[in-house]
C-alpha cells in the first residue's frame, strides 16, 4: 500500500490541538511537509516540535483567524505563491450547542464564515496548484451530524450539512483533474470540544460531567470516546496515493454510534 507522503505539502486547519493537531502528526510521519494553521502562535510553535522530520520534512505554521475570511484569503494566496499545496485539511471548531429555535441570526452567519466560506477559498487557493502538481487531496473535517442531526446542535448540524453538500459539488467538479474532495465525520473524540459540550449538556440535565460522558460512551457500540490520532490516521490515509479512488463520500469514525448506514 503506497502511504508515502514524501515531497507533498499539507496544509492542516486547526492545528494547534485536538484532531488537527492529531492530523498534523499523521501527515509528517508519512514524509509530509506540514504547514500548521490556528490563532495561536505560541501553541502551534509547540506543535511543530513534535513534527516527525526523519524523512527531510520541513513544517512551517501560518497564524489565521477564520472569523475574518478576508485575511485568510490573503493569507492562502500569499502561501500557495510560495509552494503548492497536494493536501488541504479544513478543521476548525465547531459553532455553541442549544437548540435551533434559540439560535441568533448572527450565530448562522458566524458559522458559515468560520465552515463554509473559509473552506471555500481555502480550496480555491490550492486547486489550481493541484491541477499543475497533478496531485490533490481535500479533506473537510465535519461530524456525523451530517447523516443524523445531533440534539442541541441547532447551527452545527445545519451548517455541516452545507459543507457536505458543498464538498460533494466540489468533489464531482475537480474528480477529472484526478483531485480528491472527501469528508471525515468523527463522533465523539477526546477534545475540549467535546468536554465544552459534556459541560453544558451535564448542566442542562442537572447531572455530573462524567455522568454524562457515561451516557454517551453507552450510546457507542466501542464503548469508548475516539482519539484524535485514530482521527488523524483516517485522514491521512485518505491524503496518500491510496485513496486515490476514493472521492465525494461521507466517512463516518465513531466507533458505531450513528444508527444509519
Amino acid at each position: 500500500m503506497n502511504l508515502d507522503l514524501r515531497n507533498k505539502n499539507a496544509l492542516v486547519g486547526g492545528s494547534s490541538k485536538g484532531i488537527g493537531k492529531a492530523t498534523a502528526q499523521e501527515l509528517a510521519e508519512l514524509g509530509a511537509n506540514v504547514t500548521l494553521m490556528a490563532r495561536s502562535a505560541a501553541l502551534l510553535q509547540e506543535v511543530i516540535k513534535d513534527l516527525d522530520t526523519s524523512k527531510g520534512q520541513q513544517h512551517d505554521f501560518i497564524t489565521v483567524d477564520y472569523t475574518d475570511v478576508t485575511d485568510l484569503q490573503a493569507k492562502a494566496t500569499a502561501l500557495t505563491e510560495k509552494k503548492t499545496i497536494h493536501i488541504l485539511v479544513n478543521n476548525t471548531g465547531g459553532p455553541p450547542g442549544g437548540p435551533i429555535l434559540a439560535a441568533d441570526l448572527s450565530a448562522f452567519t458566524q458559522a458559515l464564515n468560520n465552515h463554509l466560506l473559509c473552506n471555500h477559498v481555502l480550496a480555491q487557493a490550492v486547486v489550481p496548484g493541484m491541477k499543475k502538481a497533478d496531485y490533490g487531496r481535500i479533506i473537510n473535517v465535519i461530524s456525523t451530524s451530517v447523516k443524523s442531526p445531533i440534539n442541541n446542535l441547532g447551527v452545527s448540524n445545519t451548517t455541516r450539512a452545507a459543507v457536505a453538500n458543498w464538498a460533494k459539488t466540489l468533489a464531482n467538479e475537480v474528480g477529472p483533474d484526478g483531485i480528491t474532495v472527501n469528508n471525515l465525520l468523527p463522533g465523539a473524540t477526546e477534545t475540549e470540544r467535546l468536554h465544552g459540550l459534556l459541560d453544558t449538556w451535564s448542566t442542562q440535565k442537572n447531572i455530573s460531567t462524567d455522568a454524562m460522558a457515561d451516557q454517551m460512551k453507552q450510546s457507542i457500540p466501542l464503548g469508548r470516546f475516539g482519539q484524535p490520532r485514530e482521527i488523524g490516521g483516517v485522514i491521512a490515509f485518505l491524503a496518500s496515493p491510496a485513496a486515490a479512488y476514493i472521492t465525494g463520500t461521507n466517512i463516518t469514525v465513531d466507533g458505531g454510534r450513528t444508527k444509519m448506514l
